[in-house]
């Protein structure tokens, strides 16, 4: 089973010569804008592997020399796919750690136990599964006495010395651009030190805790000049979500306020990319500014997209003067007048806007996002929580339904987690009421029995903390209401809506388990139910939870299975797949292929949908940074894409949801 299917999404079609140059007058050309050597790959994959087969060389050649190899590695979800490699090449290949010396990057301080932590991480994922001397392990102590930490830094700096200094340091970049823990702000002539934490970084380590209250209010982390000082640097980044700041610390100029910047002034740093840390990047981005290009429909439109937001006029106003002016002047040679391109990419533009998101019946379908036939749709919605169907795509979905599809609804998590206890108490409270109304007949001594249980565990409860089986049922249950709500409102039958509970979500913590074989088959055994004309899926690729990918990841390891089976030539090869995003970021316009318009009154309608889902409201757990509630992200998100194609010269709407087709390769 094929398990991480959505990193090999491809959204753009990326001119191989862009990321792989074929000499070095082309890699001099595409790479000007940028002030760190960068190699791209074209997925994670191939970039964890390439980066572990040359971490496994150094080592061999310094055992050849008789030479140690002292080095130091973040721990992460960045390098995680490295070091399994390098496991496997110690159980397999024989490589042997005996002569690397390893000292921790940074550590939590101070942690409850050695059990959570960098330490434990790097332990779990590389150190105790190779053959490293113990004596050659420096750790950063994770519970030693305030007053010892500032002796401890400064014997660790000398540690370091003895050692003969750092070989190789693998680094990660956090979201405000920081390396280990030097956060934006940080002194380029810092060393090993305790800071505090800001927010980002609490929020980046909750996964690891279990919740923002259980993060330390502190760490221990080598400084910006005792990493600078590392031999070579081989900073890391797999992603979308990575890519706004992995675009700021390599071409941006060098500034605190990106810690990763710093690696700018180092002779020997290395920045490793996927195609999707690197989309941002100038020669991936708007490659027409460092080179000629091979134009598509879809780097034409992205192109003219961009004249236009440089230019602050509409598609057709631009003129030949301003595609010369701001380097386009290819596109006038291919199309031999502005006027020319600009008709095309008006038109590719309005022809991915549809009020029949699931086809227009009886209708000429050669310029539209979907096809008319067959009519009507069995439609399959798969939604990773039980509120991101109508966040996302609520407009869409009661669209679907009110023109005839017989649409289904597929909840993939029960989402439990996200509910706060209160909720319980407001239900458990409700039901107590209801018993002593004497409604539940003789059955009320039970539920006060209950009542009672629940509310000494919570009050006795702290903080990190797991709930029992039994309260994260009744959450979910909480959940499921809600969304069985949402969808009454919109008129879906309840034998329509499926709620999977994929085992990877149900660990009862914000941990999630591994997508396995077992969540594949629940989601394939409802595809084969249903059989669906046209899905819709999350494709959130840059969701900083990780659930949505999951999910994302468990349809397309279930569909890629099923296209070996005879479900292929019965129905799947002629399924549409759309993709939407949810509240975190919208689809980028050149990407766009369905846009699916809402007039006042069914936006409005989509946000009394969403408010179906009170545990969801303000008390929400996981709202991250953003204070706007849902319903607000959604609403802001949808006007800012209306108005995107407004000022673009097209009709001006209320709202917008977009969608990109997925297609099977």
């Amino acid at each position: 089973m094929k398990t991480n299917l959505s990193s090999e999404i491809s959204l753009s079609r990326v001119s191989r010569r862009l990321y792989c140059p074929e000499d070095v007058f082309e890699q001099s050309r595409v790479t000007r804008m940028e002030q760190l050597p960068v190699t791209i790959y074209e997925n994670a994959r191939a970039g964890s592997a390439s980066v572990a087969n040359y971490i496994a060389e150094q080592i061999r050649q310094r055992q050849q020399l008789f030479q140690p190899y002292v080095v130091s590695f973040a721990p992460g979800r960045s390098t995680r796919d490295i070091f399994a490699e390098l496991v496997r090449k110690h159980r397999e290949e024989g490589l042997s750690f005996r002569n690397v010396v390893f000292f921790d990057l940074y550590e939590y301080y101070p942690l409850a136990d050695n059990k959570l932590g960098n330490q434990a991480q790097l332990h779990n994922l590389l150190l105790d599964h190779v053959d490293i001397l113990p004596e050659n392990i420096h750790s950063i102590p994770w519970n030693m006495r305030k007053e010892q930490i500032m002796p401890f830094c400064q014997e660790y700096e000398q540690s370091i010395k003895a050692a003969g200094g750092i070989d190789f340091l693998l680094l990660g970049v956090g979201r405000c651009g920081n390396i280990a823990f030097n956060e934006p702000g940080s002194s380029f002539n810092s060393l090993t030190r305790l800071v505090l934490l800001d927010n980002n970084s609490k929020e980046d380590a909750k996964i690891m805790f279990g919740s923002i209250d259980q993060v330390p209010v502190s760490a221990i982390t080598m400084g910006i000049d005792t990493i600078r000082h590392a031999k070579e640097i081989m900073l890391v980044a797999w992603g979308e979500h990575k890519a706004g700041i992995v675009r700021e610390a390599v071409e941006v100029r060098v500034d605190s306020s990106c810690p990763a910047s710093a690696l700018q002034l180092h002779k020997n740093a290395r920045v490793m990319l996927d195609l999707s840390a690197a989309s941002q990047l100038t020669r991936i981005m708007t490659p027409w500014v460092v080179t000629g290009c091979d134009w598509d429909d879809q780097l034409i439109r992205r192109a003219v997209v961009w004249l236009c937001q440089q230019t602050g006029k509409p598609i057709l106003k631009l003129t030949n003067k301003d595609y010369n002016d701001y380097g386009l002047n290819e596109l006038i040679t291919r199309f031999e007048s502005a006027y020319n391109c600009n008709i095309k990419v008006f038109n590719d533009l309005q022809h991915t806007i549809t009020g029949w998101p699931g086809g227009k019946p009886n209708a000429d379908d050669s310029n539209r996002p979907e096809r008319a036939k067959p009519y009507p749709k069995d439609v399959l919605i798969f939604s990773p929580h039980p509120d991101d169907d109508v966040i996302s795509m609520g407009g869409t979905f009661a669209r679907l339904i009110k023109q005839g599809h017989n649409v289904h609804v597929a909840y993939e998590t029960s989402g439990c987690i996200a509910v706060c206890d209160d909720e319980v108490v407001r239900f458990m409270d409700f039901l107590k009421g209801y018993g002593q109304l004497g409604l539940l007949g003789a059955g009320k001594e039970p539920v006060n029995k209950k009542y009672d249980e629940y509310m000494h565990f919570f009050r006795d409860e702290k903080i990190g903390d797991q709930d029992t089986r039994e309260i994260l049922d009744l959450k979910a249950l909480i959940r499921r209401g809600e969304a069985t709500a949402a969808c009454r409102h919109m008129g879906l039958p309840t034998d329509h809506i499926h709620f999977l509970n994929l085992p990877f979500y149900e660990t009862g913590t914000i941990k999630k388990g591994p997508l396995t074989e077992a969540d594949c088959t629940i989601v394939r055994e409802l595809l084969e139910q249903i059989k669906p004309h046209e899905m819709f899926v999350a494709g959130d690729l840059a969701d900083p939870h990780g659930t949505h990918r999951v999910c994302l990841d468990a349809v397309l390891a279930a569909l890629d299975e099923l296209r070996h089976t005879k479900a292929w030539d019965e129905w799947l090869k002629d399924c549409r797949i759309w993709m939407y995003r949810g509240a975190w970021m919208e689809w980028e316009v050149d990407l766009i292929e369905m846009a699916v318009p809402m007039s006042p009154e069914e936006l409005r309608f989509k946000r009394n949908t969403i408010l179906k889902h009170q545990s969801q409201m303000e008390s929400a757990p996981f709202m991250g940074n953003d204070e706007r509630l849902f319903w607000q992200r959604a609403e802001d998100r949808n006007h800012a894409t209306a108005e995107l194609y407004a000022r673009l010269g097209l009709a001006d709407y209320e709202a917008i949801e977009a969608f990109v087709q997925y297609k099977m390769k």
